[in-house]
């Protein structure tokens, strides 16, 4: 092959030499029209790019997580054994203890009182309750009360420089209003998800027990959420989060969020009374059906709650109101079911005057009455069994609790009785006796009496049911 020649030779560096400077450049303006990712703009044509993080900077250090421990007493199944005491010559088995711990959220609404609301079930039957605020400082949470039957437990931490949240009017809340849920799911740490208000007034979720009037959310809320805030995106408390549906425990965006001003009612009664007097009508409801409708005169597209019991001397015997009366209306609100009445009735005060429009032989009425206290036929546990000395116990009809299903409730329990250390607590609903479903304190009282050696409880605590043996 023979050589090139001078002139070809130059002509192919100055050809390389253009290449480079082509490239090069086409490569700087390639860089220079991508911008920068740790400079991102604050302004795209014109407008401010818009972002959470603002509002959240404000808010989240009110928000803190809460770590419950329970201490539970496990007995050896051997030494329970009378046999297996005699062949060993041992007593009685000496309990020994279990701690159970438990993670949930929580915001500060009173940074001047060091008030924290969060969930009942957060910190249900707890022995000690820390919480731990954004700034890393863990304290030691004292309960001031909680109410079951709304699942709000309001704690109180004894710290100063703290940041409280502002609650939100949530009469103006909307279906397709953003919100913003923070929390601490899975322990993770403080996290925050988005979405929006799916649905409001929700009834009958989880079994329908305690009183719903939850907001629907699709902001995401997993294990560890429970207690913490649902906010609005200029920084205001709307809910509590409390509770998701899902069949695999997992959020397939389905929240649930208990309204901030039901949450800030309780909270109020907790402080003052430790406890939320309830105000009740004293009857016992059924929903119509279309068999009810035909008999009672009512109509093919009746709803409303049909009183099937009156209960003596209660603000519904006062008022007129008859067995077979039809409840349509409570205070100017419509009951379209034995459930709508209930939560209707256990969101309302204590001497709160209201008027009920109910249909009579197929005639329209309205009544006025006040709301009274439960009347309540109390009985000591030591009446029942001598194994429930400390505990007090309600028909579940006649309860301050009223709860969607029939049975005992728990009254009171005292902290240093024998009821206490076998796992009651306050608000629990005793359903059934040795695996037998009970309607009642009389149904309680004739089996805990041939009940025997064992005495196996059924309770429905919160949203759960549990099986307590009494010993």
């Amino acid at each position: 092959m023979s050589a090139s020649s001078p002139l070809a030779t130059r002509s192919a560096v100055w050809l390389l030499a253009a290449a480079t400077v082509v490239m090069l450049a086409t490569a700087t303006l390639i860089g220079l029209s991508r911008p920068s990712r740790a400079a991102l703009p604050d302004v795209v044509a014109g407008s401010p790019v818009p972002s959470l993080a603002p509002m959240l900077e404000r808010i989240t250090p009110a928000v803190v997580n809460i770590n419950s421990k329970t201490h539970v007493r496990v007995r050896d199944p051997f030494f329970d054994d009378p046999a297996f005491r005699r062949f060993f010559g041992g007593g009685a088995s000496q309990p020994r203890e279990r701690v159970q711990q438990s993670l949930g959220s929580g915001v500060i609404v009173d940074a001047a009182k060091g008030y924290v609301l969060t969930n009942n079930h957060v910190i249900d039957g707890a022995d000690d309750v820390s919480v731990t605020l954004t700034d890393g400082r863990t304290l030691a949470g004292k309960v001031i009360g909680s109410d079951p039957d709304t699942d709000i437990a309001v704690l109180q931490i004894p710290a100063e420089r703290l940041s409280s949240m502002p609650l939100a009017d949530v009469s103006r809340l909307r279906v397709g209003d953003f919100v913003v849920a923070v929390g601490n799911p899975f322990g993770l740490g403080q996290t925050v998800t988005s979405g929006i208000v799916s649905g409001l007034d929700r009834t009958r979720v989880g079994g329908g027990r305690g009183y719903q009037n939850f907001i629907q959310t699709d902001a995401s809320i997993n294990p560890g959420n429970s207690g913490g805030p649902l906010v609005d995106l200029t920084g205001k408390l709307v809910g509590i989060n409390s509770m998701i549906f899902s069949p695999s425990g997992g959020n397939i965006g389905i929240g649930f969020a208990i309204p901030i001003d039901l949450a800030k009612r309780v909270m109020d009664q907790l402080i003052q009374f430790g406890e939320v007097k309830r105000g009740a009508l004293g009857v016992e409801t059924q929903d119509v059906t279309a068999e009810l409708a035909n008999m009672l005169g009512l109509g093919s597209d009746a709803r409303g709650a049909v009183v099937t019991r009156v209960l003596a001397g209660a603000a519904a015997e006062k008022a007129g109101i008859k067995v077979g009366d039809t409840i349509i209306n409570f205070d100017g609100k419509p009951v379209a079911s034995a459930q709508d009445l209930h939560n209707f009735e256990g969101l309302a005060e204590t001497g709160a005057t209201i008027r009920l429009d109910v249909v009579r032989d197929g005639k329209p009425i309205s009544v006025d009455t006040s709301l009274q206290a439960p009347v309540i036929r109390n009985i000591k546990g030591d009446q029942l069994d001598v194994r429930l000395k400390g505990a007090q116990f309600a028909d579940q009809s006649n309860s301050a609790s009223q709860r969607q299903v029939n049975g005992a409730a728990v009254v009171r329990v005292e902290p240093s009785s024998r009821a206490f250390a076998s796992g009651l607590r306050t608000g629990d609903i005793v359903v059934a006796v040795n695996q037998r479903q009970i309607a009642g304190i009389d149904d309680f009282q004739q089996l805990a009496q041939r009940a025997g050696r064992q005495l196996l409880l059924t309770i429905a605590r919160g949203q759960t049911l549990y099986y307590v043996i009494v010993e």
